[in-house]
Parts: C-alpha cells; sequence; structure tokens
C-alpha cells in the first residue's frame, strides 16, 4: 500500500513538473538593428521578441506582446537624444532590459551656397558617356546664386526662379546638344566655369564624354550570354532596370552610345533600348548593321505545341507582347522589311487561329498571332539559324492538375536571407516552408512538380530562368514574404505578374488567399521581379503575408496555416486552369 502511495505521488510530480515550469525572461530586437541609431524621421518603431508569457514595458509603459512573443512598438522622437528602456518580464518576476538612443535630426532644407564657388555638377544620363551627333546632354549646377554659369563655351546655363518645387536660389540647368565633330566632346570631362561679379571659378563634370564618330564605320553588338535584356532605359531600382524584352544569342545590335556599363542599341528610326555590356561581343569594323528582307512563313503543330517560322537574312533584335480581348501574341522585328509572299498554315496547328503581318515602320515588322482560346499558356521566341521561330503553348487537354509540371520556387536560401519578422525566423525558412507544403498538397492533385530548392541553399535568380527555361514547366509559382518599415499597419497578402496574359493565374490565386481573412495589398501588374519575366509559361510571384507584421509572422509560423495556404494556392491554380480547359473545348 505504501509502494502503491509513493508510486502516485511520483507520477503526479512528474505529471505536475512541465506546468511548473516557467519560461524564463529575454530580450530579442530585430529593429532598430543597434544600441544608436542616428535617424531623419520622427516616427520609429522598436521591433523583437521576449518568452510567450512575458510581459513587454517601454519606458515603464506596458505594450501588447502577441502569442508568439513578438512585439512592434511605434514611438515619436523629439528632436535631439531619444531614449528608450525596453523591458521584459518573465511570469516568475525575471527581467531582461534593453536601452536604445535614437538621435533624431530633422532635415534641413537646403541651403544656398554662400561663397563664390560651384558646390556640384550633375549630368544626365549619368555616367561615362558615349555619345553622338544629336544626342542631348542636360546638365544641373549648384552655385552661389547671381552668377554666370557655362558648359565650356557652348551653353549658358540658366539660374531657375525660386518658386513652386523651387525654393533655393543657386540651381543653374541647362541642355546641350551633341554637334558633329563637337570640339566640347574630347573623351574627358567637361569643364564648367562660374562668372561671379569678376571673379571665376572652374570645375569639371564628374563624368567623362566621348564623342563617337559619324564617318566611323557603325559598331555592331553580337548578343551572347544565358539571358540576354534589352532594357527601355537608364533608370533602375532593386528590381534592375525596366526590361523590354529578352532575346535570343547571336542577335545583331547597332550601338550607337554608352553609358558606363550600357550599351545603347538602335532598334529603329524612332525606338533604342539599353543592353549591359557583359551580353554582347563586339563584331569587326565593316560588318553591316541589321536588317533583312522577310521570306516565306510557315505555321504547323506537333504533339505538344504550335510554331510560325519567318525567315530572315540575319538575326535580328525583336520584342514581344501579349495581348487580351482579343487573345494574341505581338512581335515587332526591328530592322526587318516585309518581302513575304505567301504564309502557309496547316491543319495540325492547334492555338494559332491565324497570324498576319503590318508593316509598322520602315524599319518595324509586326508580327500578330491570333490565339484560339482566350487563356494564354505560354509562348517562346528563338531563331533556328536565321529563321526567327515563335513556340505556341496550347492549354491543357484535360481537366485538373494531374496531366500538370508545376514549379514552385521557394525565394531566397543560403547567404540571401529575405526579410526577417520579430521573433528573428528569416523570410528564406518560411519561403521554403510554404514552398514544401505546397509541394505536397500539389502531388496529391497529381501534379509532377520541380522545386527550385529542398534545403537552405543559394541559388541566382538569372541561373533561376535558365534553368527553368530549360526544364519547361506548364506555370511557375514563386513563394516570398513581404517586408515594410512600418510593422503595425502594413499586412496582408498580394500576388505579383508582369505579362498581362498571365494576370488570370494571378488573380485567381489571389482571391483564394483573400479567403484567408488576410487583408488586402493587391494584385500587382507589370512586376519587373527576374521569375515575373520569362513569357514561356504563366508565371506568379505570391508574397504570402508580410513577414514584418507580427500577426502576419503569427500566422505563417503555424504549420497549419502553412498548409491551408498551400491549399489555397493549389484551389487558385485549379481555377486557372478549370477556366483555360473549359475556354478550350
Amino acid at each position: 500500500m505504501l509502494e502503491r502511495k509513493i508510486g502516485s505521488l511520483l507520477l503526479a510530480v512528474c505529471i505536475a513538473a512541465p506546468a511548473m515550469a516557467q519560461e524564463k525572461s529575454f530580450l530579442r530586437l530585430t529593429q532598430p538593428g543597434k544600441q544608436n541609431n542616428s535617424v531623419s524621421t520622427a516616427r520609429q518603431f522598436l521591433v523583437g521578441s521576449t518568452c510567450k508569457s512575458c510581459q513587454v514595458y517601454v519606458n515603464a509603459e506596458p505594450q501588447k506582446v502577441y502569442p508568439t512573443g513578438a512585439f512592434a512598438i511605434e514611438v515619436t522622437l523629439e528632436e535631439g537624444g531619444n531614449e528608450f528602456l525596453v523591458k521584459s518580464v518573465g511570469p516568475d518576476g525575471d527581467s531582461s532590459t534593453r536601452s536604445v538612443w535614437f538621435t533624431y535630426n530633422a532635415p534641413q532644407a537646403p541651403q544656398p551656397v554662400s561663397s563664390v564657388n560651384i558646390a556640384t555638377i550633375q549630368t544626365f544620363p549619368e555616367g561615362n558617356l558615349t555619345v553622338a551627333p544629336g544626342d542631348v546632354i542636360r546638365v544641373r549646377v549648384k552655385a552661389i546664386p547671381g552668377g554666370t554659369v557655362k558648359l565650356g563655351d557652348a551653353l549658358t546655363l540658366q539660374e531657375l526662379p525660386v518658386g513652386g518645387s523651387q525654393q533655393m536660389p543657386g540651381i543653374y540647368q541647362g541642355s546641350y546638344t551633341v554637334q558633329c565633330a563637337d570640339p566640347l566632346i574630347r573623351g574627358r570631362q567637361l569643364p564648367v566655369t562660374l562668372d561671379y561679379e569678376g571673379t571665376q571659378v572652374k570645375r569639371f563634370t564628374p563624368n567623362v564624354f566621348t564623342l563617337r564618330d559619324p564617318q566611323a564605320q557603325p559598331l555592331i553588338g553580337k548578343t551572347s550570354g544565358d539571358d540576354p535584356i534589352l532594357k527601355y532605359g537608364l533608370g533602375s531600382d532593386r528590381l534592375g532596370g525596366a526590361r523590354m524584352a529578352s532575346v535570343d544569342t547571336g542577335v545583331l545590335l547597332n550601338i550607337t552610345g554608352k553609358a558606363d556599363g550600357d550599351y545603347r542599341v538602335q532598334l529603329s528610326k524612332t525606338l533604342s533600348a539599353w543592353i549591359p555590356q557583359e551580353f554582347v561581343k563586339l563584331q569587326p569594323a565593316g560588318t553591316f548593321p541589321p536588317s533583312s528582307l522577310t521570306g516565306s512563313w510557315r505555321v504547323w503543330g506537333d504533339e505538344k505545341a504550335d510554331y510560325l517560322s519567318v525567315a530572315l537574312t540575319s538575326k535580328l533584335p525583336y520584342r514581344t507582347t501579349q495581348q487580351n480581348d482579343p487573345s494574341r501574341i505581338v512581335i515587332d522585328i526591328f530592322g526587318a522589311t516585309s518581302n513575304t509572299n505567301w504564309i502557309t498554315q496547316l491543319e495540325n496547328a492547334k492555338e494559332i487561329k491565324n497570324v498576319y503581318y503590318e508593316q509598322a515602320e520602315d524599319d518595324i515588322l509586326r508580327v500578330v498571332i491570333e490565339l484560339k482560346h482566350t487563356q494564354h499558356w505560354g509562348h517562346s521566341v528563338y531563331y533556328n539559324g536565321n529563321i526567327l521561330t515563335v513556340k505556341v503553348k496550347r492549354p491543357p487537354s484535360k481537366p485538373g492538375l494531374g496531366d500538370l509540371t508545376i514549379a514552385v520556387d521557394a525565394g531566397h536560401g543560403g547567404r540571401n536571407l529575405g526579410a526577417q519578422g520579430p521573433t528573428g525566423v528569416y523570410e528564406k525558412e518560411m519561403a521554403l516552408a510554404v514552398a514544401v507544403a505546397l509541394q505536397q498538397a500539389l502531388q496529391r492533385e497529381g501534379a509532377r512538380v520541380i522545386m527550385t530548392r529542398v534545403n537552405d541553399s543559394y541559388v541566382d535568380n538569372g541561373y533561376r530562368v535558365v534553368s527553368y527555361r530549360d526544364k519547361d514547366p506548364d506555370l511557375l509559382v514563386s513563394i516570398h514574404l513581404n517586408a515594410s518599415s512600418d510593422p503595425i499597419r502594413i499586412q496582408g497578402t498580394s500576388t505579383y505578374y508582369k505579362h498581362i496574359g498571365f494576370r488570370p493565374l494571378s488573380q485567381h490565386i489571389y482571391k483564394r488567399l483573400l479567403e484567408l481573412g488576410l487583408k488586402e495589398f493587391g494584385n500587382v501588374g507589370s512586376f519587373n521581379f527576374a521569375l515575373n519575366g520569362p513569357t514561356e509559361y504563366p508565371n506568379v510571384l505570391v508574397e504570402t503575408v508580410f513577414l514584418s507584421n507580427p500577426e502576419d509572422e503569427m500566422r505563417i509560423l503555424d504549420p497549419g496555416f502553412r498548409r491551408e495556404m498551400a491549399g489555397k494556392i493549389v484551389d487558385g491554380i485549379r481555377d486557372f486552369v478549370a477556366e483555360g480547359y473549359a475556354k478550350a473545348e
């Protein structure tokens, strides 16, 4: 009897022991990342995590702590030094503290130059330039007000009047048009002179300008590399310059200028583009500029796709776009002039309804491919010798996902951490977790799944694009998590597409994700993300939630929610396929 009582007591102790154990206080700050911070905005945030049963105080004021232990606290600074004492108190009364300093310096209005001096010189386009006659160089100079500022002896800059958005005197601007045999452009920095009440100051532009001899042989390049891209201009952001088109290798380009690492390419009399120099091999002097008469056309199909071939005499640059209502693919071939006398169309073409052309300009041949069905399923443009070939994918022949190969791209990975949540979790971890859940959900539907990565490995975005071009999936879903500098107000889900023909895929998935009760952040188009660039297959970027927001982070940390999210993405894909299949009947 005594042994039985002792055993019962021991069992009770063992059962009660976990409940008696209390979490210990700790304090982790993910924002700001350091103790002393110099900032120029009054609104700042204290973001981090503590134990799940801890309480957080800032300067003795209690703060909200999420069930994950995360917190995000907005603070308003006064000008000068601001100290915040962040304290975490555990259920046993133990505590952890961190002191955070913000030095807030309110932005000061720009001050005019007060001495006889030139403070700054800017030229646009920025960078070292190779220019041609007719090019325009814009110049902006900040100097003492009331002077006379000249670019060499060729251009007197005008001082902008104060008013409207121009609040400071002493800003001089002007536009200089490059001349033939221009004496100012000599492969060097350009002189800028200030004359103020008889005192002269001379400075030079920070960049070098070189004149391309208009009498010289045309400079011709040929595209090379895995994914040559044409850009609309020199503008750039974190996603890179806005892409005009990806082109095949071996395409001839008429180069008319250079800005730092980009060549300017003349596509037609009225249109130019830019291409990074690493994608170009310069050709020998005397190489003809790209041009071609067109030959006969042919339209046919095989077991999986339809094809259009346009005979040319050289590989010309091109640009391709999708159109809806009616569903069409439009290709501009630059430097091509029609000499086509017939277009042969075979009955084994199942998706190409009709093809025709128009000579949009003297040096732009516009190819129009009409599709039989509303939904775009992808197309690729490439050269077979000098024959421009367009491959057009067909809609699925059956409903459901069982016959599809779907690529699932887990964003970031390895040294590319991505965003960080209040609890310290990184985007790369959650992107992979959602991607694996999506892989499993798709496999249950019978789909074949290709994964970019299945572990914490680094994969370059350029490699991802080239790799999937070779693997040729039926569609691609790229999984990421969003982030904002405002961890309190900004949250929700969003989907992204670049090409208008692929918008339905992003719309269907977006609508399904909203069924999870997530806030709307939008369906975003013309998005310049690398994995949205290919036209070969429908693709979508899913920014699942805002990892920076404690509430969104709490959801994505839950394996059950990730499985729900994967299920909603599958529902959206199924909706897209069903719509495409139904309209293919």
